[in-house]
């Protein structure tokens, strides 16, 4: 059985394949692209858990960091690094649960950028996340 064989994301959803080692080790991650914007989802699974069942705010945080990253890629087409991050945690998910996120940025300037992202298990919140990205311009996609 391969780990994503029982992950049965929602429609639209398709595997993410080009992220880092650190992430796709956390994963299996998909993605999709919206008229609103894109959303990032995965399967809880027992190891993405504490030893209280719930998945591990670690993990909830670095879900939501991947979200603001992204966000702020589709914005400024450039690689940014993530300065500060803050986390408020509404609820909890379970393994099984489908966990999936949104982001979105709420202002750039040339050097940094401000953002907000949501995690939810159905419409239930989970995790809301706001960020504070560098910008690295060096690193712009070609045109």
């Amino acid at each position: 059985m391969t780990d994503t064989e029982n992950d049965n994301p929602p429609d639209g959803y398709v595997p993410s394949t080009s992220r880092g080692p650190y992430t796709t080790h956390n994963g299996p991650f998909y993605h999709k692209v919206t008229e609103d914007g894109f959303w990032h989802g995965v399967r809880v699974k027992k190891r993405h858990c504490n030893s209280r069942g719930i998945t591990h705010g670690g993990m909830l945080m670095a879900f939501a960091d991947g979200l603001l990253g992204t966000a702020v890629w589709r914005e400024t087409q450039m690689v940014a690094l993530t300065v500060r991050m803050n986390s408020d945690f509404l609820s909890s998910a379970r393994p099984g649960d489908w966990l999936e996120g949104t982001a979105r940025v709420t202002r750039a300037t040339k050097s940094v950028a401000f953002c907000e992202a949501e995690l939810f298990v159905g419409s239930r919140p989970v995790l809301k996340a706001s960020g504070v990205f560098k910008v690295m311009a060096r690193h712009k996609a070609p045109d």
